[in-house]
């Protein structure tokens, strides 16, 4: 048992990468915020109404000897949002902000390390805004930094992104990123510049790092994993009907927003637009008004979305920066096929034309004539959906846990 992983609240792609771990004997320790097990008092909260969320926290029970937690920022957050207390996770600023979630979680973390050592922990795996404090106090102990970078690094983010306030001024106060404060980019580019090893999931992450001024360590890139292929999707003749179109994601303009409704504002006679996702802000005119000539749904649950990735004909997700998309691969797993942009782990996964289509971030012409095409051939939604999912199989999660397992045991640490 060598690594500790160190993660606030366990996404999909860190839960897999610990059942990698497990599996491979190279686990010391998972710590995290909320780690929720059978009759534990927070797994019977769960069943609360108001605090069913908690259930997303539910750990394999296999887990257990390996998982320390420490939840009472995270739980501070969740509860603050439920009651609308708005004010206690102001960014950056609240009390139980995401932010000061991961900055008590890292300093939590940092101060076991030492004692750790002693049992025989070689490394720290530590995820974005929330390795500084563990790196700091692993260095000065001489264990192996790994940091895992999820979305892009923020210099690339801004230079890719500063345009749209130029060319879509009424969608910039969507773009949320830019409210960073300098101390927190600072704190950013400190983990890199402490990290041995750089992991991320898309060719385009690791481009974004060609903007870190600093030595960069090595990086090293390995895709997410597919959901699960459990259902075949049934797919409908486009026979007296409109083309089902799909976005989902949060509503914002990186996520090449206005590209999409730009090329879909001519075409309504011709396709229908569904878009799942919740505002990133409540006061974006051009995005209440887009989304009032189209069918909005602020959420679903999990096996909702993918029930609706099934009910759909094509998903379009033209993300202007996006470290990977999971979305992505929970649409070809459904059948559903993609139209994405090179801005995302797209062309990672997707081969143009064959599993679906790459096209262009930020141009809406290029979205227009790519779902033209699909209209001009509806035949191809079948074809390309069904190698989607074919690809889906071919890369589960477990695939994705086993060759960072793979790469971790290739360090010179281990």
């Amino acid at each position: 048992m060598t690594l500790l992983l160190s993660h606030p609240t366990l996404n999909a792609n860190s839960k897999n990468l610990v059942t990698g771990l497990l599996k491979n004997k190279l686990l010391f320790k998972v710590k995290t915020s909320i780690a929720i097990f059978p009759n534990q008092i927070l797994y019977k909260l769960a069943g609360i109404p108001k605090l069913k969320d908690l259930k997303r926290r539910s750990l394999d029970t296999a887990w257990k000897p390996y998982t320390k937690s420490r939840s009472f920022y995270e739980l501070g957050r969740l509860l603050s949002a439920k009651l609308n207390l708005k004010f206690l996770i102001q960014h950056e600023e609240g009390f139980f902000c995401i932010d000061r979630v991961y900055e008590k979680h890292d300093h939590w973390v940092s101060t076991h390390l030492i004692k750790a050592k002693k049992q025989g922990l070689l490394g720290v795996y530590a995820y974005e805004d929330g390795a500084l404090s563990t790196f700091k106090a692993a260095k000065k102990i001489g264990l192996y930094c790994i940091y895992d970078l999820p979305i892009g690094y923020w210099k690339s983010a801004r230079l890719l992104l500063q345009k749209e306030f130029d060319t879509n001024p009424d969608w910039s106060n969507t773009l949320t990123g830019f409210n960073d404060s300098p101390q927190k980019l600072q704190k950013k580019d400190a983990e890199i510049a402490l990290a041995d090893v750089v992991f991320v999931a898309s060719t385009f992450t690791k481009k974004t790092l060609e903007k870190f001024s600093g030595q960069l360590p090595e990086i090293k890139v390995i895709p997410y994993g597919f959901p699960d292929v459990t259902e075949k999707k049934k797919y409908e003749p486009l026979d007296n009907r409109k083309l089902k179109i799909l976005f989902i994601g949060g509503l914002s303009q990186r996520k090449g927003l206005s590209y999409l409704f730009d090329a879909v504002e001519e075409m309504q006679n011709e396709v229908e637009l569904t878009v799942v996702g919740r505002k990133v802000v409540p006061n974006c005119n051009v995005l209440n008004v887009a989304l009032a000539k189209h069918k909005w749904i602020p959420s679903l649950s999990h096996d909702e979305v993918l029930a609706c990735m099934r009910e759909n004909d094509v998903f379009i997700f033209p993300s202007l920066f996006e470290g990977f998309g999971l979305v992505i691969t929970e649409a070809m797993s459904q059948g559903l096929p993609v139209i994405t942009t090179e801005r995302t782990a797209g062309p990672d996964l997707i081969t143009n034309d064959e599993d679906g289509w790459i096209v262009p971030a930020g141009s809406a012409e290029a979205i227009r004539n790519s779902i033209v095409k699909i209209l001009k051939n509806p035949q191809s939604i079948e074809r390309v959906g069904l190698a989607a999912q074919n690809k889906a199989r071919l890369r589960p999660w477990s695939v994705y846990g086993q060759e960072m397992a793979d790469a971790l045991s290739s360090l010179k640490i281990l």
